[in-house]
């Protein structure tokens, strides 16, 4: 039984693992400032970021990643299928959202700090602008693709307005809705670094910046390490409750295979 979970733990280290060698036998002769060693680079990680400016810096980002994209998904769910259920809204909208998911967000931040100010809420905005369209768009064909036997199932049955949409839309497009959530994730990530660099005195991209400027290189690659981290620990969650939230969807697909 102890089989699996441990061949499961190679495949995931084997690659980390290999790349760690790797870069400690290519900066064993180099006195270049601008290739830490990896023993000194960790060093210089705990020392940096594991004490107050984990309180100043760290937490704060995360706060605004973390308000940014809960914005964009539950705000990317709720316009996804109000247009994914009405036709006409559909083709009324659908250009819109192309033309607005075409533009970077980053080129919009003078814009947003114009008319929102240069606070959090401006960053929080930027983050959800740029995060919401892959769930509108995902949502949107999730709701598309409903199964049409399911819809006549439900209408023969009386099931209409709210219940159709939690009993029958919602779980056959859970699984499209959260793959546009798994997209939109790590583009908060990026969003969060980006306006943080401008109009801030705060935050990981603030700091990562600023030691770039300082040619303080060790800690600012040590700040690209904990955005690495900050990025892997959110991938492992999202599974985590993608694998809860879709179970049957899952195990319907372990029987598939099995057979």
């Amino acid at each position: 039984m102890m089989r699996k979970p441990l061949i499961a733990l190679a495949y995931a280290l084997g690659l980390p693992v290999i790349l760690i060698a790797l870069w400690w036998v290519a900066s064993l002769g180099t006195t270049s400032i601008f290739m830490p060693k990896p023993v000194p680079l960790v060093t210089e990680f705990f020392e940096t970021w594991i004490g107050a400016r984990f309180f100043t810096d760290v937490l704060p980002s995360l706060g605004r990643f973390a308000a940014g994209t809960g914005i964009a998904i539950i705000l990317g769910v709720l316009i996804g299928l109000l247009v994914g259920l009405n036709r006409s809204l559909r083709a009324l909208t659908e250009p819109v959202f192309e033309f607005f998911r075409a533009v970077p967000p980053p080129v919009l931040i003078p814009v947003f700090a114009l008319v929102i100010g240069i606070g959090d809420d401006m960053r929080v905005a930027v983050i959800a602008f740029g995060a919401i369209w892959p769930v509108i768009l995902n949502t949107i064909e999730g709701v598309r693709a409903a199964d049409s036997v399911q819809t006549e199932t439900s209408r023969s049955y009386g099931i209409h307005g709210l219940n159709r949409v939690r009993y029958q839309v919602l779980p056959s497009a859970a699984p499209q809705i959260l793959a546009g959530v798994r997209q939109s994730l790590p583009i908060g990530i990026i969003l969060m670094v980006i306006s943080e660099m401008l109009y801030t005195s705060s935050g990981l991209g603030f700091s990562i910046i600023q030691f770039q400027r300082s040619f303080a290189v060790p800690q600012m690659w040590g700040g690209i390490l904990l955005l690495g981290l900050v990025g892997f620990a959110v991938s492992m969650l999202f599974q985590l409750v993608e694998r809860r939230i879709l179970r049957w969807y899952y195990g319907l697909k372990d029987l598939q295979n099995a057979s």
